[in-house]
């Protein structure tokens, strides 16, 4: 892809609208002006279609106060690339327009931590950080500038070493950096499952527990596809 790399949009007119206006008016729809919006550290937004997600993403854009820098980690459905894969700089196309990727951010983070490889190839196709960028874009800062990171399934000990390496880098900024990890929760069960096994999975997150959050999720085979993001992220 280049020195200067420029990411097509993998599930656009699938996952959302192809046309911007269209995509504008779902999206600002989805927005609630319900919420006083706080400082937030960090946050979990899903990514599928948003006739599923819209609403809770929605929802979660409004409640926080979105800065211009923010670190999306995603999993990786399509098993391209390394296990831990940071997009070195660039731009993503959107349909509202071309999104920087914060190439200053995206090396401390790979220089900070040796687990980490600069990588376009497993964000080529892969659906989970392009789905929330127009809710981070229409609910924050239209100058946004990201670094996309995709994760495979790595160990615990390397949850906590990538996390340990993010919030170092994000300490020695003086810039507000936002973490979030991009996560759906309970894949094809009834509502009443699916709200029993979420809710002990949100209690986890809700109490910076990501061992417990491992924990139950893999006790109770909850169909998280974020857990190592949501994890790392904690």
């Amino acid at each position: 892809m280049g020195s200067d790399p420029l990411r097509q949009p993998a599930v656009s007119g699938s996952f959302y609208p192809r046309e911007a206006d269209h995509l504008e008016k779902e999206v600002t729809g989805y927005l609630s002006g319900d919420h006083v919006p706080e400082k937030a550290i960090g946050a979990v937004m899903p990514h599928a279609g948003y006739v599923y997600s819209g609403a809770v993403a929605g929802e979660t854009a409004s409640a926080m106060k979105i800065p211009r820098d923010v670190i999306v980690l995603g999993p990786n459905h399509t098993g391209m690339g390394p296990a831990i894969s940071v997009f070195p700089g660039g731009h993503w196309r959107m349909p509202f327009g071309d999104v920087k990727v914060n190439d200053e951010l995206a090396a401390r983070i790979v220089n900070e931590s040796e687990l980490t490889i600069a990588d376009e190839m497993a964000h080529l196709r892969e659906h989970s950080l392009e789905v929330i960028l127009p809710f981070l874009y229409y609910g924050g800062s239209k100058d946004l500038s990201f670094v996309p990171v995709t994760l495979s399934r790595i160990s615990r000990d390397e949850c906590r070493m990538l996390g340990d390496a993010l919030a170092r880098v994000i300490r020695d900024r003086e810039v507000e950096t936002l973490l979030v990890s991009s996560s759906d929760m309970t894949h094809y069960e009834s509502h009443d499952s699916a709200k029993a096994k979420d809710y002990d999975a949100i209690s986890r997150i809700l109490e910076l527990d990501p061992d417990g959050l491992i924990e139950v999720v893999t006790s109770r085979r909850i169909s998280m596809c974020g857990i190592i993001p949501t994890a790392v992220m904690l």
